[in-house]
């Protein structure tokens, strides 16, 4: 059996879960050598909370202090194999796009788009088409490309001295972690869970021995590398140790992990962009396929999330010689109750 996902352009195979990574790579560049030049409020973030891959970008936005120049539009948590859609707007049409179904953007520029509608995507507002749905791109791009526009006090989240230990860091997080999990919720059969199932807990077991000696994954400051991992750890015990059978143990399980991830969402940027509700209606509603009754399960206890995490002792500096960014603006903050309880 076949079957696709718009919301990470995935599909599943008998066996081996695989990816279909064909993103448009259109870049936006100070430069602007694509055609599209980095420009204050030319473009328009489209993300949504439910997505760890969209996450990603709400973190490094409100990091860099890029709110001011790149507008967000966000997509409720559940769709239908068409798109995402902007059902949580007031006539569930986005206010600067005026269309309710994303996919609109892609197939203005490409009318006979052929792949996934994929959030995070950034529109060109004047044109309403889409430019780019590049992810693992995009975020380096913020922190790249668009350094002209960050905040006073903004953090280097993807410098030069250590770019190459941060790639190399990001790649096995990626195929092993981020991407491990999904390996695991939609494996074909046994035996491709199994050894999606060990690859995943091989590299979670590599990951605390690496962050049992040092409070971030690269440098002793906060990096693209730790925005990567955050994303996927926080949604760890609310879906994955469930929903995706990730289940040799919860992460509230693995103590230097729940450490490490409790010290980043209480990091203003992290925390403040989770919607624990949206997470847990997307994977419980979307992927009908694995929970075909569609409850969504009222679990687990959050309160844990503020809990003292004691990271400060391995040093290291979060924003290294910047700032926290401030608090998101008010249009963008989460609702109280679909948060971690402090």
């Amino acid at each position: 059996m076949t079957t696709s996902s718009s919301n990470d352009a995935t599909y599943v195979e008998p066996g081996e879960f695989k990816r279909d990574t064909n993103y448009i790579t259109t870049r936006i560049t100070a430069d602007g050598r694509d055609g599209y030049p980095v420009e204050p409020g030319r473009y328009r973030l489209v993300a949504a909370r439910a997505c760890p891959w969209a996450n990603r970008t709400l973190i490094v936005r409100r990091l860099l202090g890029l709110e001011d120049v790149l507008s967000l539009g966000l997509c409720g948590p559940t769709h239908d194999k068409r798109s995402w859609t902007f059902d949580l707007d007031p006539g569930e049409v986005d206010p600067v796009l005026g269309i309710h179904f994303l996919r609109d953007a892609y197939l203005k520029r490409y009318p006979d788009y052929p792949r996934g509608i994929t959030v995070p995507a950034v529109v060109d507002v004047p044109t309403g088409q889409v430019v780019t749905n590049d992810y693992a791109q995009l975020t380096l791009d913020f922190s790249t490309e668009w350094a002209k526009f960050h905040r006073e006090g903004a953090p280097r989240l993807y410098p030069e001295p250590l770019r190459a230990e941060i790639d190399a860091v990001n790649k096995r997080v990626y195929t092993e972690v981020n991407n491990g999990v999904y390996r695991c919720g939609f494996a074909g059969d046994q035996n491709a869970y199994e050894a999606a199932y060990d690859r995943l807990f091989i590299a979670l077991d590599w990951l605390s021995d690496r962050l049992a000696k040092q409070r971030y994954l690269v440098g002793d400051t906060i990096t693209e590398a730790d925005v990567r991992l955050f994303t996927t750890l926080v949604r760890f015990d609310a879906v994955y140790h469930g929903h995706f059978k990730c289940n040799r143990r919860k992460l509230s399980e693995l103590p230097v992990l729940w450490a490490y991830a409790r010290d980043l969402f209480q990091t203003p940027g992290f925390g403040d962009t989770v919607d624990f509700v949206q997470i847990k209606q997307h994977y419980y509603i979307v992927h009908a396929d694995i929970n075909p009754t569609r409850v969504v399960p009222k679990g687990p206890d959050l309160s844990g999330w503020w809990t003292p995490h004691g990271r400060e002792a391995l040093g290291g500096r979060p924003f290294g010689d910047g700032t926290p960014p401030p608090p998101p603006l008010p249009a963008e903050r989460v609702p109280a109750a679909h948060s971690a309880p402090a």
